[in-house]
Formats: C-alpha cells, structure tokens, sequence
C-alpha cells in the first residue's frame, strides 16, 4: 500500500538513493532539504527531473531541520497536500573530522543540534498528526559506531549518533501504545557513494593541531584507506536505500527494531542485540512488555 513519507537530509547520499528508491517503489516521497532555491538548487532539479522521467511520485520540499519554524512549515505542507504522513526518515546529519580536544563546546553543540535536536524539532511538528491517527513509523538512520567500531577523529559525530540512538529507543517505547513503530537503520562504514567525508566539518580552531599531527600524522587518511581495502564487493550505498524500502514495506507491526547494513561488520549487530534484549527483559521485568511494540491502546 502506497504511504506518504517524509525524509530529512535528502539533497544526497543515503537520503536521496532512500528517497528515490521509495519512489521508485510506489511511495509519495517528499526529499527534504534546505536551501531549495539556493546551493540545493540543481538537487531540487535533479529529483523533478528524476521523478518525471520514472513517473514516480518524488517531490521536494524545504525544510532545515534547525529551524522549528522551517520544520513546522513542512510539515503543514505535506499535510495540505496529501493529508497524512505515514512514515518520517531521520536522516538529516552532519560529520566533523579531527581530534576531539580541538573542537569548542559550541563547534561540539551545533553537530548535535544537526544530528539530535533536528530529529526532535520534526517529532514535535509530526508526532501529534500520528499519535491522533494512531498510526506511523519513524524510521531514524544511525550509525554503527554507537555501538561498534570507532576510529579515531570523529568524536563529535559518533557522540551525537549515540545520543540519536539513546532518543530513538525511549521514543519506541513512548509511541508504543500510539501504535507509532519504530525502527533504526545502521548503515556501517561506507568509504563512498555519499558526502559524509567531502563536506565534513573541521574544528575552527587550530592551536592543538600541530601536537596531534605530529604524533597521529595523515591519521584520517590511513584510516580511510584501510576501510576501502576491507570493503567487500558489492558493499555499495544502494544497500541503505534498499533497506529502507524494506522496512517501510513490511506490515505494520512486524518491522524489525534494528536492521544492520554492515557489510565491514563492525560488531555493533553483536552489542546491539545484546542490548536489545536487556532492555526487552527489563521492560517485561517491570511489567511494561506491551511498550515493546506498537499496538492498539485499550
């Protein structure tokens, strides 16, 4: 059955090949990004050339998950112009590289309001609609270092990755009984096919540089040359897209949790699973087995 689907961040990487392979799969997608009549001009072109050419439903719409007002104002337009949201993507995030020591508070906070507070401003804009309808899923693209394999020089981002994921878990708990489900992708180290890297941030500050490059040297890079070298073949980007469509086409209720695209297999199945059970055995300990999945509250 055809849903409406709304998925931040999707001027590129996993948010367009997710948005695009949705479409293609029979969805109303709307890609959102900011800056429509800006930098993501030729994006916004590109997705209405794409969706013409396919005839597929693929549509763009403004949305900068830093501003409520700009979250709000999205929202308002997918709802006057199809009337419901069945399903929001979290895919919005932002990526610094360098030693953790160099980044300020500030540089630390803004990739979190990016990465956390962005995912919380479009559940506040789209949670009421849902919890009236009594039907929904969010669906938050994570990232396997929160719980996996974490080279150094990307502190800022893993630490904001792990808060995104401690969020989703209580709000699959909290929507539960809204018959709101709940699922996070985990893609795992991609060395390509996304933007991730090219457009990351570095600490604007230089002072401790000098001390860390002269003992960790070139540390990014030889670390990026190791991930390519371990990539199997065929661990292509598409593998997220596919996912996501997998997940938002499975029947209601019987989605899985957590879906791992790891083709590197970083171990963060393994913890993951271990965690995934603690919590369900203390949740059925306290007597709150019913807040494990969506349902029908009575």
């Amino acid at each position: 059955m055809s849903k409406t689907i709304l998925i931040t961040g999707a001027s590129s990487g996993f948010g367009a090949l997710s948005a695009r392979a949705l479409a293609r799969a029979g969805h109303t997608v709307y890609a959102a990004m900011r800056a429509t009549t800006g930098r993501n001009a030729p994006h916004v072109a590109e997705a209405a050339g794409y969706a013409k050419e396919l005839g597929v439903d693929l549509r763009t719409v403004e949305l900068d998950v830093l501003s409520q007002e700009s979250v709000n104002a999205a929202v308002a337009t997918v709802l006057a112009e199809t009337g419901a949201i069945d399903v929001v993507v979290h895919n919005a995030g932002h990526m610094v590289l360098g030693p953790a020591e160099a980044f300020t508070p500030e540089e630390l906070a803004a990739v979190y309001d990016t990465n956390v507070l962005g995912s919380q401003r479009l559940n506040r804009a789209v949670l009421p609609h849902m919890r009236e309808r009594r039907q929904g899923l969010l669906l938050w693209i994570g990232s396997s270092s929160t719980r996996g394999g974490t080279p150094p020089y990307l502190a800022p981002y893993f630490a904001a990755k792990a808060a995104a994921d401690a969020l989703a878990v209580s709000y699959a708990a909290e929507l539960a009984r809204f018959d709101i489900e709940t699922t996070i992708v985990i893609p795992g180290a991609f060395t390509s096919g996304t933007n991730h890297f090219a457009n990351a941030g570095h600490p604007a500050e230089q002072t401790v540089l000098a001390a860390y490059e002269e003992r960790y040297g070139a540390l990014m890079e030889q670390v990026g040359e190791r991930l390519a070298a371990l990539q199997p073949p065929g661990a292509d980007v598409s593998l997220v897209a596919d996912a996501v469509v997998q997940v938002v086409d499975t029947p209601h209720g019987t989605r899985p949790f957590r879906v791992h695209v790891d083709p590197l297999d970083d171990g963060s199945a393994e913890v993951s699973e271990v965690a995934d059970r603690i919590r369900a055995r203390f949740l059925t300990r306290i007597g709150l087995a019913d807040l494990l999945g969506p349902h029908s509250a009575t």
